[in-house]
Parts: C-alpha cells; sequence; structure tokens
C-alpha cells in the first residue's frame, strides 16, 4: 500500500511539472506573439508585394487568437489594411511592384471597386502589377483586369459571366411548420417581408434588383473593358458564352488574359521584373507584414486626430444588438466621446449597413447630428448604407459612395409571427390569458392580431416612416414630398443615388478622409480609427466562446454564412425594423 502510495504521488507531481512547464511555454508564446505584432517589418531590396486574393473581406481585419497560435494571423482580411497596405507599397522604395494571387474570394462590389481604385493609384508609381491564378473568380478576375499581365494556369479557368442577384424565400416553410408571418410595411418596394409573403418576387422587387445588377454590372464592364482595351459589347457577349467553362487558351484569344503559365513560370517572371538572380529567393511581402511597415511620411506633430468611425453591420439596440452589427447604444457613447474630444478636429463616419432597428437608428441619427454642431461629419459608404444604414447617414454634411453601393430602401416594416397553428396543432399546447385591460396582450405570438392591433402596429410603422422621410429631407436639404418620389423602400446603386441627389460624390475612403480634412481646415493630422479594437488577451478570452464559433463559422460557410446569421438573430430582432432585402446574394 505504502509502494503504491508513493507511486501515486510521484505520477501527480509528475504530471503538475509537465502542466506547469506546457504553461510557461504556452505564457511565452502568447507574449512572445504579443511582443512581434509591433515589430517594424524590415522590407528587402527588390521585394514584391503579394496580395492573396482569397477567404472574406470585412470593413476591418478580424484577428483570430486561435488561428495565431497556429501561425496564421488574420482570419478575415480587412479592407483597411489592404488598403493601407498598397498606398505603403506605393511609396516604399524597396518594393518594386504588386502580385495579385488569385483564390476564392468573397467581397462585395464596392470593397472590389475600393480596391481596384487603389491598385490604379499604384500604377501610377510606375510599379509593376501583374496577376496570376488557377481559377479566377469572377471578382479576382475584376481586380486582375488592373494589371500589366494577367496570367492563368494552362489547366486553370477564368470567370467572365455576369452578374445573378438571388433572394431566399422562407414562405412554403413556414406554412409546414405552422406560422403566419403578420407584416406590417410601408413602401412598394419594402421588399424585406418578401421571403415570409410569397416563394418568388414582386414585380417592384424585380424591377429594382434587375436595376441595381445592371448598374453594378455596367461599372464591372466598364472598368473592365478600360483596363483591358476589350469593347463593352464584346465583354457582354462573352459573358453570354459563360468563360468559366471555355478551354485556357480562349482566354488568350480573347483577350481576357495575356498568357498561360504553372506557378514555376510565374516565379520565374516576377524574378525577372525584380532583378533577382534565378537562383536566389524572391523577396515578399503579405499584407500581414506590411501592417507592420512604417509609412514614409514626416511624424505628424499637431495633436490633431481625424477620427473614422465603423459602423458595419446590422443596427440592434444595447443588449439585443449582435455581437458581429452596431450596437446602438455603444454607437451613441463612442461618438460623444469624439464630439466632447477636443483634439478630434472631423469625423469620417464609415457605414456598411444594411440597416436594422428602426429605433436604434434614429437615436444614432441624433448623436450625430449632436456631432455634426461641433465639428465636421463626413460618411463614406461601403458596400452598403441602405434603410437604417442611410437614416445614420442622412444627417451627415457630405456623403460619398462608391458606385456599386447599395444604398437608399428608404421604408419601415414590422413583422411580428402568429405561431398559433405551430403551438395549437403541431405541438399541442394551448395558451388562455387573464387580462386587466383589452389590448394587455398585444403581440402575443400564440393568436392572430385582431384589426384593431393590426391597425395600432401599422399607425406605428406609418409615423416610423414618416419621421425617416424628414430626416432625410432635413438631412439632404430636399422637400419631403421629393424624397417620397425616390423612397418606398427602393434600393439604389451609388451611382444611381448621386443623380437622385441622395449622395454628394463618388470615391471611396481616402477622398472622405481628404474632404474631412478641408472642411475641418486641417493640413497636419493623425487618421485613427474607432472604435478600438479588442486587446489580444481579451480577444483570446472571447476567441473561446461564442464570439470564435461565429468567427469559425463565417469562415467555412463563406457565403451562406449570411442566411445562417439573419435567421440566428430574428429572435433578437426588433419588431419594428428600417433594413433591405434580406439575404440577397449577388454572384
Amino acid at each position: 500500500m505504502k509502494d503504491f502510495l508513493k507511486y501515486l504521488l510521484a505520477t501527480v507531481i509528475g504530471l503538475c511539472i509537465v502542466g506547469a512547464i506546457f504553461t510557461i511555454i504556452g505564457i511565452a508564446s502568447i507574449a512572445g506573439m504579443v511582443a512581434s505584432s509591433g515589430t517594424e517589418t524590415t522590407v528587402k531590396d527588390n521585394s514584391v508585394f503579394v496580395i492573396n486574393l482569397s477567404g472574406n473581406v470585412a470593413e476591418r481585419s478580424q484577428s483570430n487568437p486561435m488561428n495565431q497560435l497556429l501561425g496564421d494571423k488574420f482570419t478575415t482580411y480587412g479592407l483597411n489594411d489592404i488598403l493601407n497596405s498598397i498606398h505603403k507599397a506605393k511609396e516604399h522604395e524597396k518594393i518594386k511592384g504588386i502580385c495579385l494571387n488569385a483564390e476564392a474570394f468573397v467581397c462585395p462590389s464596392a470593397s472590389l471597386q475600393e480596391i481596384r481604385n487603389a491598385l490604379l493609384d499604384f500604377k501610377e508609381s510606375g510599379k509593376f502589377v501583374v496577376a496570376y491564378g488557377g481559377n479566377y473568380s469572377q471578382s479576382t478576375y475584376y481586380l486582375a483586369s488592373v494589371a500589366d499581365k494577367v496570367a492563368v494556369n494552362p489547366q486553370g479557368s477564368l470567370a467572365w459571366h455576369g452578374l445573378a442577384a438571388q433572394s431566399m424565400f422562407l414562405k412554403d416553410l413556414l406554412d409546414k411548420v405552422g406560422v403566419e408571418m403578420q407584416i406590417f410595411r410601408v413602401g412598394t418596394y419594402k421588399s424585406a417581408v418578401e421571403p415570409y409573403t410569397s416563394t418568388e418576387m414582386s414585380p417592384a422587387n424585380r424591377e429594382q434588383t434587375q436595376a441595381f445588377v445592371n448598374s453594378i454590372w455596367g461599372q464591372m464592364v466598364k472598368n473592365v473593358s478600360e483596363s483591358r482595351g476589350i469593347p463593352a459589347d464584346t465583354l457582354n457577349a462573352l459573358a453570354d458564352r459563360n468563360m468559366d467553362f471555355q478551354p485556357a487558351e480562349a482566354y488568350i484569344q480573347t483577350g481576357l488574359a495575356d498568357t498561360l503559365l504553372y506557378k514555376d513560370g510565374m516565379l520565374a517572371y516576377l524574378k525577372q521584373l525584380t532583378g533577382t538572380d534565378e537562383d536566389d529567393n524572391l523577396n515578399t511581402l503579405y499584407v500581414e507584414d506590411m501592417v507592420n511597415v512604417q509609412r514614409n511620411i514626416p511624424k505628424d506633430k499637431s495633436g490633431n486626430i481625424l477620427a473614422v468611425y465603423y459602423a458595419a453591420g446590422e443596427i440592434g439596440d444595447g443588449a439585443l444588438a449582435s455581437d458581429e452589427g452596431i450596437n446602438s447604444e455603444q454607437m451613441i457613447n463612442d461618438l460623444r466621446r469624439l464630439r466632447e474630444d477636443e483634439n478630434v478636429k472631423a469625423v469620417v463616419l464609415r457605414v456598411n449597413s444594411p440597416g436594422g432597428s428602426a429605433y436604434g437608428s434614429e437615436q444614432i441619427w441624433r448623436e450625430v447630428s449632436l456631432l455634426k454642431e461641433k465639428k465636421p461629419v463626413i460618411v463614406s459608404m461601403g458596400d452598403y448604407a441602405a434603410s437604417g444604414g442611410y437614416y445614420i447617414s442622412c444627417a451627415a454634411d457630405w456623403i460619398v459612395a462608391q458606385p456599386t453601393t447599395l444604398t437608399g430602401s428608404i421604408g419601415i416594416f414590422g413583422v411580428i409571427p402568429n405561431a398559433q397553428k405551430l403551438l395549437n396543432d403541431k405541438l399541442g399546447i394551448h395558451f388562455d390569458v387573464v387580462k386587466s385591460n383589452r389590448l394587455a396582450d398585444l403581440g402575443d405570438i400564440s393568436r392572430p392580431f385582431t384589426e384593431e392591433e393590426k391597425n395600432l402596429v401599422q399607425g406605428m410603422v406609418n409615423k416610423g416612416y414618416e419621421l425617416f422621410t424628414k430626416r432625410c429631407a432635413d438631412g439632404r436639404k430636399m422637400p419631403v414630398e421629393d424624397i417620397k418620389k425616390i423612397a418606398e423602400g427602393r434600393v439604389w446603386t451609388g451611382e444611381m443615388a448621386k443623380d437622385l441627389k441622395l449622395v454628394d460624390e463618388l470615391g471611396g475612403i481616402d477622398r472622405a478622409i481628404a474632404i474631412a480634412a478641408e472642411r475641418a481646415e486641417i493640413t497636419e493630422y493623425t487618421v485613427m480609427d474607432y472604435p478600438k479594437q479588442e486587446e489580444f488577451f481579451l480577444s483570446l478570452l472571447n476567441s473561446t466562446t461564442d464570439h470564435y464559433l461565429s468567427a469559425g463559422l463565417k469562415e467555412q460557410l463563406g457565403e451562406w454564412y449570411e442566411p445562417f446569421r439573419f435567421v440566428k438573430n430574428l429572435k433578437n430582432a426588433d419588431h419594428i425594423q428600417a433594413r433591405m432585402p434580406f439575404i440577397l446574394t449577388i454572384n
């Protein structure tokens, strides 16, 4: 017995020692990563900046600590880091050019246009831009078309087929489970409710969708035509053939690409461009490296701050807001701090939101209005700034959007389920109620609304619409009647919206920053991003919770993540929403 206890004690002590060693190693590894994350990148002579067109693109880089422990810095690349990296590469004398490496890439059209414009600006430096891909998606080819040389693997493919917009409809599913969605809305084109009430697009929704798909495709064709020297009619004819399934030689014959190369051939070509000996390694940098390359600009000593505030995702209220969206209470507090900070001379509000809570949108609008009274507020619209996203934008001094931004959708709707058939007939669950007043149980999902209740809710929606259109009219300095003519919940592209005076100028975030500086009358300033992102250790803590699970699902599901996320968030959504059409994918 004594020997047994002796061996048991020795085993326990041994396990404790091993555990302690691994803990120390883990802490040391994490500390090393934290220390190295801010270390300035050394740029070698004759370097090439390689942009891997793969994964997802968000407004800001989303770092996953669990992946960092395995050596990968980013799970989702941020548009901000991609654009900043391109600007740095243009300025840095040791970086000779950019190579676009085309892979699977999920990036909405306005973000694509922003990256493409940055690449065109880079080319003005006289440095080279080349592209290589085994299988170009249409998105990656749109970017690659700016390149001096577009190379395709001899056994690869190049997608050029036009755009298709697809909505998902849930009516039959809801009918089968016994749930009826009670709809309240204002706006002929406010089609966000259609998935619950129909199995196909309404004529009005089809009209608006066709219009903005044509507008976005027209921009893509125009841009590719200018870069590749191929007439627009020819590009449309090629899209009708669906070039995805053509032999690689056809891409050369049609002028979509310049050469067929295997990877080793592309590597040799890059060495030739940079003057690198064929026996030496090519010096390369990636986005994660460029983040820590210092820009070659004088250090600002003025103390002036130009704040860029990122408002991305669906708009929610306080505790009901999604972790991945805009928390109206948090955003209000952040904007108030920017308003009260005397060092902040101007604010660029970067909006990338399809909308959400009508109440939350109104509260943010109020804070933006107060902010504008003290300092210039310029809105830079991303991929979406629609419905609630437009609501929070309309009070700004100036609105800048990309031609392919989806905006407008000025309308309000409400959705309240009636689950009586599901509860009574399917599940055998029944309810009875005792109430002090006649309408005390308004909103009960176990029964349908009465006509009186429907009128009350519709009245609230109507009131919200009147307020929304008034906010837009005041912000855009237009008569309410003119706003209502272009409202009705209709979605417009940025190009269309400019003609309708819903936006002031077409351009990207760099242009918005320049305008903000001009309005604030400052020439020396530091651009600072808000809200501040999580520190590494807090991010590591969250990575073990739902935050990490959501990031993992987004990475795995790709374009199918949005339908999943929308359904997941339904339980927390306000009944009254200012939101653009739901689950619309364009590819």
